[in-house]
């Protein structure tokens, strides 16, 4: 009987339905890296067609048509939004360039999705919200965190009262040693600020959403620079970055009053000294406290002090299912320090010098998306297994080896912070 039992996952796909509506016609202002992102995100919305593309730089407006098919390109937004109208714009400018593109898309008539941070200043922030509110039309800032999984596990329980009156919430955006080396990310006068405004604005968002958006009445905080500024031939997943442009903070350290007197603390940094890269935070209430990453909440239950922990927590990716068959090739002497096979799923853990040589039979959107040099030390690709893989333990010498994984399979990718193999 059990054999013939349907497992869960078997009835774990979502059902994809042709859409027979009016599509919702996108533009993207700033077609740098992040736009990759949203331009395949896109691409998986039936209701969503992407209509053009502005970027002052050529070479992205060829990429964009190359890449994304997007025909209609343009160096100005005022000149696409006249031509092409379209219903909503999203912004992935740098920093500095948000709000005045924002702006003019609201005052066209646009709703507006804008990457974070919203905008250099709360002044900018304040004009561009205006400008949405005249218009009548939306305003979103990509603070996408909220709807991972594990915030959505800690906010049922805050809904649910199981924490109670939230005291103190500690947020942590610390890398040990990430400085981009790409794109004008040292720059204060274009991006407006360092790891605080480009990695701190995630947690403390979905931190503050989880407390339920209190009003805050009071900040304090400092920076520091000390690394970012000065040449280093420290090895790191981001080597060679801009030391002469640098004018960022390195950390930042800051504290938020609210008005029902909860206090907030936020750490960032690109290059903190310390074990691991952390991203998470942990809160404090009158009930229960807990943290985000993994999620846990602590109570105390039937006289005994409880942390729980969810069975089931859900799945955060936004990698496509790959439609057709697919071959990964190893090198010769640049197999994965791991590389093992239990049904039904394939798990290989490459070091960092193995990704770049390794070679697929078309495109995959987690490896073929991996500039060089990988960004991690470690990246960990969990893959369905083929019945004709057998564990294999790491060989000293070895020739190529190809693995073809079959079609219809999801390929789910965790760049992971630092993980050393066993």
């Amino acid at each position: 009987m059990a054999n013939s039992a349907v497992s869960t996952e078997s009835l774990g796909g979502e059902k994809k339905v042709a859409f027979k509506g009016k599509k919702l016609r996108v533009a993207l202002v700033g077609c740098g890296g992040v736009s990759d992102l949203h331009f395949r995100s896109f691409a998986n919305m039936p209701d969503v067609e992407v209509v053009a593309g502005v970027d002052i730089n050529p070479d992205r407006l060829a990429w964009v048509q190359e890449k994304h098919g997007i025909k209609k390109v343009y160096k100005d937004w005022k000149v696409m939004l006249k031509e092409v109208k379209p219903d909503a714009v999203d912004v992935c400018t740098p920093n500095g360039v948000h709000a005045p593109a924002c702006i003019d898309a609201s005052n066209f008539g646009c709703h507006v999705l804008t990457e974070k941070p919203m905008a250099m200043t709360p002044l900018e922030c304040q004009r561009m919200i205006d400008a949405a509110a005249k218009a009548k039309k939306k305003l979103v800032v990509g603070f996408q965190y909220r709807y991972h999984p594990n915030t959505q596990i800690i906010k049922r329980a805050m809904d649910a009262g199981t924490i109670g009156n939230v005291m103190f919430v500690k947020c942590q955006a610390l890398r040990r040693r990430g400085i981009p080396n790409w794109g004008v990310f040292g720059r204060k006068e274009l991006q407006g600020g360092g790891p605080m405004i480009d990695i701190g604005v995630h947690v403390i968002e979905m931190a503050h959403y989880f407390m339920g958006s209190p009003k805050p009445i009071a900040a304090s905080g400092n920076t520091w620079t000390y690394m970012g500024n000065k040449p280093s031939k420290v090895a790191s997943m981001w080597p060679n970055w801009d030391y002469k442009t640098y004018t960022i903070e390195d950390l930042a350290i800051g504290q938020v009053r609210f008005a029902n007197g909860a206090i907030l603390q936020i750490e960032a940094s690109f290059v903190a000294h310390i074990e691991k890269d952390v991203w998470n935070f942990s809160f404090m209430g009158t009930k229960g406290g807990g943290q985000w990453d993994p999620p846990m909440i602590c109570t105390d239950r039937g006289d005994s002090m409880i942390n729980s922990t969810p069975a089931y927590v859900g799945t955060y990716t936004t990698f496509p299912a790959l439609l057709l068959p697919f071959t990964v090739r190893f090198p010769a002497r640049a197999w994965p320090v791991v590389f093992r096979s239990s049904s039904p799923r394939l798990t290989v853990v490459f070091p960092v010098n193995v990704l770049m040589p390794v070679r697929v039979s078309r495109p995959v959107p987690s490896l073929a998306s991996v500039p060089a040099p990988v960004p991690m030390a470690l990246l960990i690709v969990v893959l369905p297994a083929p019945p004709t893989v057998r564990p294999y333990a790491p060989p000293i010498a070895a020739g190529p080896l190809s693995v073809r994984f079959p079609a219809s399979e999801l390929m789910r990718v965790a760049a992971a912070s630092v993980m050393l193999p066993p």
